[in-house]
C-alpha cells in the first residue's frame, strides 16, 4: 500500500457512512469479526476506525430504518484496503475458521489488487484489498490495466502463519463503488465537476482516480439505467467523504461543481453536495 495515493495532492475517500437495521448486531459483526475499533458509540449510531483514532466508517440505525432495497442506485461496495498481502492471507483464513468455510465469499485478482468481497448482516457490500505495488501496474494513454479473473487462493493462503489480529492501524478506505443512474451525467459531474480523471472502463462503468491511482471511486449503471435513489432511511449509503489536499483545490472543485449545475452547501467544517444519481457526498479538508 503505497500513502501517496492517499494524502496530498490526492483527492480520495476517506470515510462512508451507512444504514444498518441493528446496530447492535452490525457493532458485534464490524467488531468482533471484521476487527475493527469502535471509537465512539451512541443508541444509534457507531464510529469504527482501524487505528483507533480515524474514522473510517460509521454505522446508523435511523429509527425508521427500512431493509436494503433491490435496483437502486446507491452502495455498490466499499473497499477496505489492507496494508500487505500478508493481512489479506490472514484475513482470509480467518473467515474460513471463523466460519467453518461456509461463507459466502468472491475473490478476484484485478491485476492492480486482490480482493475478497462478501455482504454484511444488512447486504451491505463489502470489499476487502490489499493493492499490488504501484510499480507493477500496467498503465497506456492514461489507462490503467485492469480486470477481474480467478484469485490464486492458494498462493494467498500461504502468503503467511500469522493470525489475523484486528485490522493494521495502516489500514485505509481504499475506494467506494456506486451504483448510479446514468453514465453521462454521471462522468459530468465526476469528470468536469469533481475533477477525477477515467483510468478506466467497463462495459456500464466508470473508474475514476486522482494522482494516478487505479481508482478512488467506481461507478456503475448494474442495477439498471434510470435506477431510483433508495429511500434515506433504507440500509445502504448515507454519505461518503472525500478528502482534499487543502482549502484552495476544495474552492476551485466547488466552483466547477456548481458550473455543472451541482448543488452545494456550507455545513459547519465542510460542504455537502450529491451526484445525479443522489449519492451524498462531504467535501472535507
Amino acid at each position: 500500500m503505497e500513502k501517496k495515493f492517499f494524502e496530498k495532492p490526492s483527492i480520495y475517500v476517506g470515510q462512508v457512512n451507512i444504514n444498518v437495521t441493528n446496530l447492535e448486531r452490525s457493532i458485534t459483526y464490524y467488531r468482533d469479526f471484521m476487527g475493527f475499533k469502535v471509537i465512539e458509540q451512541t443508541n444509534d449510531k457507531a464510529v469504527l476506525s482501524a487505528d483507533g483514532k480515524t474514522p473510517l466508517l460509521t454505522l446508523e440505525q435511523p429509527a425508521d430504518v427500512l431493509p436494503k432495497e433491490g435496483r437502486t442506485t446507491g452502495l455498490y461496495h466499499f473497499a477496505i484496503l489492507l496494508p500487505t498481502r500478508a493481512d489479506l492471507s490472514a484475513f482470509l483464513q480467518h473467515i474460513i475458521k471463523a466460519t467453518g468455510g461456509q461463507m459466502r465469499l468472491g475473490a478476484s485478482d484485478h491485476y492492480v489488487s486482490e480482493a475478497l468481497y462478501f455482504d454484511d448482516p444488512d447486504g451491505n457490500g463489502i470489499e476487502i484489498a490489499h493493492d499490488r505495488p504501484a510499480s507493477e501496474w500496467k498503465w497506456a494513454d492514461g489507462i490503467v490495466d485492469m480486470a477481474t479473473v480467478a484469485l490464486d487462493g492458494d498462493s494467498l493462503v500461504a502468503e503467511t502463519n500469522e493470525a489475523w489480529k484486528g485490522m493494521p492501524a495502516e489500514t485505509l478506505m481504499g475506494h467506494i463503488h456506486l451504483h448510479v443512474a446514468d453514465l453521462d451525467k454521471t462522468e459530468t459531474f465526476y469528470m468536469k465537476g469533481l475533477g477525477f480523471d477515467i483510468v478506466t472502463k467497463f462495459p456500464g462503468a466508470l473508474f475514476t482516480s486522482t494522482n494516478g491511482y487505479h481508482h478512488h471511486i467506481g461507478l456503475n449503471t448494474w442495477n439498471g439505467v434510470g435506477a431510483k435513489a433508495p429511500a434515506k432511511n433504507s440500509v445502504g449509503l448515507n454519505w461518503f467523504t472525500l478528502v482534499f489536499p487543502d482549502e484552495v483545490t476544495r474552492g476551485e472543485i466547488i466552483e466547477q461543481l456548481k458550473q455543472v449545475g451541482a448543488t452545494v452547501k456550507e455545513e459547519q467544517d465542510y460542504y455537502v453536495t450529491e451526484d445525479p444519481s443522489g449519492n451524498v457526498i462531504q467535501l472535507r479538508v
